[in-house]
């Protein structure tokens, strides 16, 4: 008889990925993926169908027998803002995080109630990404498609409610909507009335504990993607709660994930207020917080120079490694596509400190250093909110697979890094937390006993310039940004 297997969703801004895992030890059995429509900031938006469809596609296309699957959960992009009518049909597409056209209604809500305040209310000081202000765009700009809205759900919530028809969240994503406080575990209707201007007329999704379970895979949907009857779906989560789940973070450990986006999270037993707004005080998916720091601008940075000077990532790295780190060397300050901590919706990225003798070398090496000082920065930020950080320091997502970041890491943040094989750390918390739904058992405690790839420590190499990187980047900022 084969063994029971559950599945782990990372339905992200650029694909659906499953981790296939076995319930009793968690050995990885499978992996699928299955591209979403590319999106161009300043507006970003899909089409929250196309998600579902990737989500079957990915799972038709895994070798493993479906039958033995006895659980699903799925963590999902944070913030993504989908309308859906009394039909259950989205009104239009989903606004994701990386939409930055609502940064005028984001300013708009913290001066109608100050950011010290919506600290306090939600944990967080609303900026472009944020479901909230993507809501009062709605209000201020297509009004009627608004007034068709019957339910309000996030990108992970869409799905589990495509597997159950249950509309249910989790604190832990519903803290990075604006209108949650994950202090008190409760929605802030006040909040959504600042937002709309009226109150609201539409359901919100209810939220449940960690461990409970979602529902059941409704049998006409099981048979459309070939599960078995009977499958528990967990509550899901958003993409960064599914991470740090996936590590086994425990409080004071902080993760520094390079994605698309950067982000620097730690885990903490006591809510976070941040009202400098460089702090977001989310929940985390296993009851405690998750203070985090997200900036708009990380790999993509890296990608887009290598394809200004004709090679791809890996090749940009090669050309950092031989990089001459003496005498005058370019800075970057890589905000391309805004930014979203700090809050420069509209800002754009800037090298400095050339010169005619500048190598390819010297600009691929300014590249991978300006995304993690931005990221350090976030770090910074974590220490002055008063978050723990002295636990060790994780580095996940598609850059640690670089031959340049996890090293030049180490070396910016004068700190030894662990850095993590599995690329898919996200998908692999919400497989932890379908185990979790399926036998009622804390997720942690899952996770602690699976077996979950392998690790390496980088040590700084206490290069004598590297103080000399931060300092230099830290001027360009302020110079540009006061």
């Amino acid at each position: 008889m084969s063994p029971p297997l559950v599945i782990g969703v990372d339905s992200s801004t650029q694909s659906t990925k499953l981790s296939v895992h076995e319930l009793d030890g968690g050995s990885r059995v499978g992996l699928a993926v299955c591209a979403h429509p590319t999106t161009s900031p300043p507006v970003s938006e899909q089409d929250p169908r196309a998600w579902f469809e990737a989500l079957v596609s990915a799972l038709g296309s895994l070798r493993i027998e479906l039958e033995d699957v006895v659980a699903i959960s799925i963590a999902g992009q944070q913030h993504g803002l989908v309308l859906l009518d009394d039909d259950g049909e989205p009104v239009r597409p989903a606004k994701l995080w990386n939409d930055t056209t609502s940064a005028p209604q984001a300013q708009r809500l913290v001066e109608t109630l100050g950011a010290r305040s919506w600290a306090e209310a939600c944990g967080s000081v609303p900026v472009a990404s944020f479901s909230i202000t993507k809501l009062a765009w709605m209000a201020d700009h297509e009004a009627g498609l608004l007034s068709r809205t019957a339910q309000v759900m996030l990108p992970h919530d869409y799905l589990t409610w495509r597997l159950t028809g249950e509309a249910v969240t989790d604190r832990g994503d519903a803290s990075g909507t604006g209108w949650f406080d994950p202090a008190q575990g409760t929605y802030r209707e006040d909040l959504l009335e600042i937002a709309l201007g009226s109150a609201r007329t539409f359901k919100l999704p209810s939220v449940l504990g960690p461990s409970q379970r979602a529902g059941y895979v409704d049998a006409a949907v099981a048979a459309e993607v070939g599960l078995g009857a009977g499958v528990v779906v967990g509550v899901g989560t958003g993409d960064n709660m599914g991470a740090a789940l996936g590590l086994c973070l425990e409080p004071g450990d902080t993760a520094l994930s390079l994605g698309t986006s950067g982000t620097v999270y730690s885990v903490s037993q006591t809510p976070s207020a941040d009202s400098t707004g460089a702090v977001a005080g989310f929940a985390d998916a296993t009851g405690n917080f998750l203070p985090l720091v997200c900036t708009l601008n990380a790999t993509k940075v890296t990608d887009t120079v290598a394809s200004w000077l004709g090679t791809d990532a890996p090749g940009l790295a090669s050309l950092a490694l031989e990089a001459d780190q003496t005498g005058t060397r370019p800075v970057l300050l890589p905000y391309f596509d805004g930014e979203r901590t700090p809050n420069l919706p509209d800002s754009v990225g800037v090298f400095t400190g050339l010169r005619t003798s500048t190598t390819p070398g010297q600009l691929a090496l300014a590249a991978h250093d300006g995304v993690l000082c931005g990221l350090l920065d976030g770090l910074d930020a974590l220490d002055a909110a008063g978050i723990e950080t002295t636990g060790p320091i994780h580095l996940v997502g598609g850059g640690a697979r670089s031959a340049v970041y996890p090293q030049r890491c180490a070396d910016l943040s004068g700190r030894s890094i662990i850095v993590h094989d599995d690329e898919e750390t996200v998908a692999v918390g919400a497989a932890i937390q379908a185990a979790a739904a399926y036998g009622s058992e804390e997720p942690l405690s899952i996770g602690r006993r699976w077996s979950l790839g392998s690790t390496r420590t980088v040590n700084p190499s206490g290069h004598p310039h590297d103080d000399e990187v931060r300092a230099a980047y830290m001027t360009l900022r302020d110079t540009m940004h006061p």
